[in-house]
């Protein structure tokens, strides 16, 4: 399973997590693709129309299948996708999830694949945990469903216990999937949406009427030296220099 890549989706077929191998053979990162269509992301002009008219169909009839076609990486390169799909549905038999598994290898490795078993491997700090496979990566949907949904990361006082009172679980679960789905501590987690949030409005011109720091504010930054370290260590220029470039690209 090492050199498999692994794509877990709604319903409705938007991403909700891949696994690290999936990045790696794509070259695109998680937070390129949550969110999104596997098919729009990776779909190019040399994938067969006809295998894409058969995975839709095998989508739509909710039943397991393997099939192959060409996608495409993120620097442009095609390569032939060999691909397994597991429809999973709840104890009422509701659909609430693909599991994709995807390679450049042979189809064969994924015959004896149980998607109600796949997990992922955990650190050492990890391993008694007792939150693995679906239920690990369910939890980390719902962490970030909450935090689009209802912007928590705006609250500066927001801390691990706070976010795991509201969805029901521990610390110890919360602090895990953060850890290895988003990549980061809880803070530096948080800290990226409000960045994402800062940004988006700067773009919108709300520097026009406040400090930049007090865009910050309002985005969930409570000091001031955090902020501006944050945005220097993610965007590799100040906030300011950010700003100046937006206002040089707007002029010509």
């Amino acid at each position: 399973m090492h050199n498999t890549s692994v794509i877990l989706t709604d319903p409705q077929r938007r991403i909700l997590w891949v696994n690290d191998q999936f990045e790696v053979m794509t070259g695109y990162t998680k937070r390129e693709l949550i969110g999104k269509s596997p098919g729009r992301i990776l779909q190019g002009p040399e994938s067969s129309q006809e295998a894409v008219l058969r995975i839709r169909k095998a989508l739509a009839e909710e039943k397991p299948f393997e099939d192959a076609l060409i996608n495409y990486r993120k620097n442009g390169e095609a390569y032939v996708c060999k691909l397994a799909i597991h429809p999973i549905h709840d104890h009422r038999q509701n659909l609430v999830n693909f599991l994709a598994f995807e390679s450049e290898g042979e189809m064969e490795k994924f015959k004896a694949i149980d998607p109600a078993k796949i997990h992922t491997v955990l650190p050492r700090r990890y391993e008694t945990s007792s939150l693995r496979g679906l239920n690990e990566i369910r939890l980390f949907e719902r962490v970030q469903s909450v935090m689009v949904r209802e912007k928590l990361y705006l609250n500066p006082k927001l801390t691990l216990r706070m976010l795991a009172a509201k969805l029901e679980t521990n610390i110890k679960y919360l602090s895990q999937v953060i850890n290895l789905h988003g990549s980061d501590n809880f803070l530096g987690y948080i800290n990226s949406y409000r960045l994402e949030e800062f940004k988006s409005r700067i773009l919108a011109g709300d520097s026009r009427h406040t400090t930049l720091f007090g865009i910050a504010q309002r985005c969930g930054f409570k000091n001031k030296s955090t902020f501006f370290k944050v945005f220097r260590d993610k965007m590799g220029m100040t906030p300011k220099a950010f700003q100046e470039t937006l206002l040089r690209q707007q002029r010509s």
